[in-house]
């Protein structure tokens, strides 16, 4: 066995067989991301508290009420022989590098230091990289919506659900397209696109490339998790992932009797799974949690049960990492994502031989699009089980393909209901529609473009806006002259952050929307979901049309203007007809711990913005900090897979005194990649194993 690098110090891994590759790709992911895959298992585990202390309580309090642990356990112990052994040599791989004699990550020393206890290793159980990837995605359903749906039915009435039914979730987001080899210079496919969730430090992907005598794969892994999952080049076949935004987790308003060992169903009073678990929590007390299980799945909250397909089906989708790296053509990638259980995502695949598919994978229960708005009552008809929806058939793609969570145009293809507004997906099919015959270097063009789509919609309240003073019609007019690109440079995308934070600001105060304010009691760790502000945020173009609930949209769009002019913005920093973009719109990365060292990067600024294809999405109202957005890009070559491009936020390695901490930043800043390098004699070899 043995590790190259490139010059990003992305590792490229080579062995004889797929287990013994497993076992290196274990190692390495060991070694570069040791600190971020070890709290990865203590989150899967639902034990961030007994490491870390109090800050981990919310978090593993979830994790146990939703029996996380307890359904990756039941889904490793479901795979199939040979799946089985590809995670167990992945996890002998992990536990030997960790076992090792390398230095002390400097996080751990720290959390020693802070307790004044040392945190002794303990070798992963085979579970832990399915428990990683499920952590990876509970809250990244709708079920956190279905939540916020039922704060705003409770305070202002179900009318004004739809009030925020276009508005993005916190956790949504990713591009992908892909062109038929009739658009491409080539004359073969290109598959390009780039995913969008928190921007972590280290980053959520982990660049790398898997090769043995039966396969050659690049592509992005999850940390602590065997194989490439969401987007790899075969090197006669490529696929990419974005979300597609289905309902595929059920929320269920639960009532249980007096004593709380029976809960109400559908068919009357059926008896409860129910155990008290200790968490344990380092520096401070004990905290019990009862857990609770009824027929329609675990209470996550109080009064509340979520079913998961995973849970129900005993399945993590791990039965499509092997296949995934065997697939020859697209059709075998079709094949391979049959198995895929969570999240439903959109996928675009490709091939050498030209052809194109567009796809969908996953499990998601057949709902109608009425049934997918609100929680059901436990005791309702709706609780019971649905079926597994069954998915369209691919699509042969013979132009382009453009997904980013999007309302799609088929309808056996509308698996949801909350989907993102189209500014991402119609500006891509503007930008190609311009375009001719593309080559994998013209994608950058794309992934950077920073138009943002919303603008138009939102400026035309600005519009309207009339009896201003000389100074607010003159913000005004320069609005409606600017060219609507959220550039980091540009003062006029300054002025219109501005005002729109001072529209945002206002129509989350407006009495109108009072009610919203009141606690919402499901937790601190649904803040995110359920805050006022970021929904808000998400939806004011609509809310601006909120008549019918009192708003006046053109006097909230006039106010804003006369705050901005007069110097009064939200953000006390200097007057905000001043200010770039970029002085307002920087990076800030979301830590592995906060409050530990680790590798950090200075808050520079940022082109994009949340409705722009060069995504790095910002809360008007809130903040203008960017936490969420692209966390990689890639680009696949069917014509010649050494032309394939790929890149990421910070670096390959999350050890902040390596040269490959953070050395990517620069690339993924000018939202460019770099050509990937695969011909073996131009990497460096790292280490050879026997």
């Amino acid at each position: 066995m043995t590790v190259f690098r490139d010059a990003q110090g992305v590792p490229h891994v080579r062995a004889t067989d797929h287990l013994a590759l497993a076992r290196e790709q274990g190692r390495v992911t060991a070694r570069d991301r040791g600190w971020q895959i070890e709290v990865a298992r203590w989150r899967a585990e639902g034990r961030l508290a007994e490491k870390v202390g109090a800050d981990g309580v919310e978090w593993d309090r979830f994790v146990r009420r939703a029996r996380l642990a307890d359904t990756a356990q039941k889904a490793c112990a479901a795979l199939g022989d040979e799946d089985r052994a590809f995670v167990d040599a992945y996890v002998d791989g992990v536990n030997e590098a960790a076992a090792g004699h390398g230095p002390l990550p400097a996080e751990r020393a720290a959390l020693d230091a802070r307790f004044g206890s040392v945190t002794p290793h303990e070798p992963w159980p085979a579970w832990i990289p399915l428990g990683i990837m499920l952590a990876n995605h509970a809250l990244f359903s709708m079920f956190p919506r279905l939540l916020w749906n039922e704060h705003v039915r409770l305070t202002l009435g179900e009318d004004a659900i739809d009030l925020f039914s276009s508005a993005e979730t916190a956790s949504s987001g990713s591009n992908g397209w892909a062109l038929h080899g009739s658009r491409t210079a080539s004359g073969r496919p290109l598959l390009a696109g780039d995913p969008h969730r928190m921007i972590e430090l280290p980053g959520v992907y982990q660049q790398v490339r898997l090769a043995c005598d039966e396969f050659d794969v690049l592509g992005f892994a999850f940390p602590g998790v065997p194989g490439v999952q969401h987007f790899g080049h075969t090197g006669t076949a490529a696929w990419g992932i974005t979300n597609a935004i289905a309902h595929h987790v059920e929320v269920f308003r639960e009532r249980l009797a007096d004593d709380g060992r029976s809960a109400l169903g559908p068919d009357g009073w059926a008896p409860v799974s129910r155990h008290t678990e200790t968490i344990r929590v380092r520096g401070g007390a004990d905290v019990d949690v009862d857990v609770v299980e009824t027929e329609r799945g675990p209470l996550v909250l109080d009064g509340i049960s979520v079913r998961f397909p995973a849970r129900v089906a005993s399945d993590v989708g791990f039965s499509c990492l092997l296949a995934l790296l065997r697939a020859r053509t697209a059709a075998d990638v079709v094949d391979a994502l049959r198995g895929w259980a969570d999240p439903v995502n959109r996928v675009l695949t490709a091939d050498a031989d030209g052809t194109v598919l567009s796809l969908d994978a996953g499990l998601v229960v057949t709902r109608s699009s009425a049934d997918r708005r609100l929680p059901h009552d436990g005791w309702s008809p709706a609780a019971r089980p649905a079926p597994w929806n069954r998915l369209a058939d691919p699509t042969h793609v013979t132009d382009v393909a453009v997904d980013a969570n999007e309302r799609p145009t088929d309808p056996e293809r509308d698996l949801g209901r909350a989907y993102v507004a189209p500014y991402r997906a119609r500006r891509i099919r503007e930008l190609l529609d311009a375009g001719g015959a593309f080559g994998p270097a013209d994608m950058a063009a794309i992934h950077g473009d920073t138009l943002v789509g919303s603008a138009d919609e939102l400026l035309g309240w600005a519009r309207r806006a009339d009896a201003l003073s000389p100074p607010a019609a003159a913000l005004r007019d320069r609005l409606l002259a600017w060219d609507r690109h959220m550039d980091a440079g540009s003062a006029d995308a300054g002025v219109f952050a501005a005002w729109r934070t001072e529209v945002a600001v206002l129509l989350s105060a407006h009495p109108a929307l009072a009610p919203l304010h009141a606690p919402h009691g499901r937790g601190v760790l649904l803040d995110p979901w359920l805050g006022v502000g970021p929904r808000v945020a998400d939806g004011l173009p609509r809310l601006l049309g909120a008549a019918a609930i009192g708003i006046d949209g053109v006097a909230v769009a006039s106010e804003a203007l006369e705050r901005v002019a007069s110097a009064g913005d939200a953000s006390g920093l200097a007057s905000p007809v001043d200010q770039t973009w970029g002085d307002r719109h920087r990076l800030q990365p979301v830590p592995t711990l906060l409050g530990f060292p680790g590798p950090v990067v200075d808050p520079v600024p940022l082109s994009g913005d949340t409705d722009c294809v060069r995504c790095t999405a910002s809360v008007p109202g809130v903040s203008d900090v960017s936490w969420r957005g692209s966390v990689a890009r890639w680009v696949w070559d069917l014509d010649d897979r050494r032309r394939s491009r790929w890149g990421v936020p910070f670096g390959a390695s999350g050890d902040s005194t390596s040269p490959h901490a953070t050395d990517q930043l620069g690339t993924w800043l000018a939202a460019e990649t770099v050509e990937i390098v695969t011909d073996w004699d131009l990497l460096e070899e790292e280490s050879p194993r026997e």
